[in-house]
């Protein structure tokens, strides 16, 4: 069996540039070997290639690859890929990331009608749209998120479309109302962490900033799915978690995702635990004990996963707890 799929800290052309350079004077925290339960086969399904060739051919990023989501090959080879948009290079530095972190380009105007080309091509039933943080940019990228739901909706319209956003920390409400009123399938934001660890985990956010997002996102509009994420493993309490649940729940979050932090190089933050598979067990049984709609809780669940399959699921919770009601 091969170990999951993991990008190194590569060198860009030339070799002068890192692709971490924020992160490239902090001590290394050795990885630790992967037990049994998260480990992967490396991807090599002939439709895996496809899938590839056409991201390829296309010029676009995926957080697929850029992330090293162990799951690329399962998903890959049944054509599901995340897109992400804006480029390939964030203006925050979160230690648990293996996004570039440097100066983004300038936005491609052609972007949204290339992602939608790929996803008809793709022939998908639902799409995942995610983003690099763009800081740089007075609405964060809003606009361009929008354009890309307007592409899509006309290129591909039986797609269902779910979209991953950035904070849009300190940009007011204008980027959260401009992404609403393209009218997304789902408004995905991952809080990622509990708020003890934002200052070593994800120092570039503000837990409150990223819960009222999705706050907003349902006063705006009742009818988007909302979805957030955590991931575990980080040193975390139990307790931490659930409160954390408590509050997605206040914001009427519909869909909550928890899975295993995978250490993406020795300059990343270190996994203090692997958490067990009876622990997300019952951590998914606490979260719909809560209330959400769905639950996705095991050590290889990230926010895209089974990303087409769990919107059917959760439109049909929905009707479920309407009727009932």
């Amino acid at each position: 069996m091969v170990t999951t799929r993991v990008l190194i800290d590569h060198r860009l052309a030339g070799g002068a540039t890192p692709r971490h350079p924020e992160k490239a004077h902090r001590p290394d925290n050795p990885i630790q070997r992967k037990p049994d339960w998260i480990r992967v086969r490396a991807p090599n399904h002939p439709v895996y290639h496809e899938t590839r060739e056409l991201m390829r051919s296309h010029g676009l990023v995926t957080v697929c690859e850029e992330a090293a989501c162990p799951n690329i090959g399962e998903c890959w080879s049944q054509r599901h890929a995340t897109m992400m948009i804006m480029g390939d290079t964030c203006t925050r530095a979160c230690s648990f990331c293996n996004v570039r972190t440097g100066q983004p380009d300038v936005l491609d105007a052609s972007e949204p009608e290339r992602v939608a080309d790929a996803v008809a091509k793709l022939g998908l039933r639902h799409v995942v749209i995610t983003s690099v943080d763009r800081d740089d940019l007075a609405d964060g990228g809003a606009a361009h998120f929008a354009a890309v739901i307007r592409a899509l909706r006309a290129a591909a319209p039986d797609t269902t479309v779910e979209v991953l956003t950035p904070d849009f920390l300190r940009k007011g409400d204008g980027p959260i109302e401009m992404v609403v009123a393209a009218r997304p399938d789902v408004f995905n934001h991952n809080l990622e962490t509990v708020p003890r660890l934002y200052p070593t985990i994800r120092p570039g956010a503000r837990y409150f900033q990223s819960l009222r997002l999705l706050d907003r996102v349902k006063q705006l509009d009742p009818s988007i799915f909302t979805k957030s994420g955590l991931m575990v493993g980080f040193g975390e309490q139990k307790p931490e978690i659930m409160q954390v649940m408590d509050d997605l729940r206040v914001a009427d979050v519909d869909f909550l995702t928890l899975g295993q932090y995978l250490q993406p190089t020795v300059k990343h933050a270190a996994v203090v635990e692997f958490v067990t598979p009876d622990a997300f067990a019952e951590y998914a049984a606490i979260s719909r004990a809560k209330g959400f709609l769905l639950v996705s809780a095991t050590p290889l669940t990230r926010s895209s996963y089974h990303a087409d399959t769990d919107f059917a699921r959760l439109k049909q919770a929905r009707q479920i707890r309407l009727l009932a009601a």
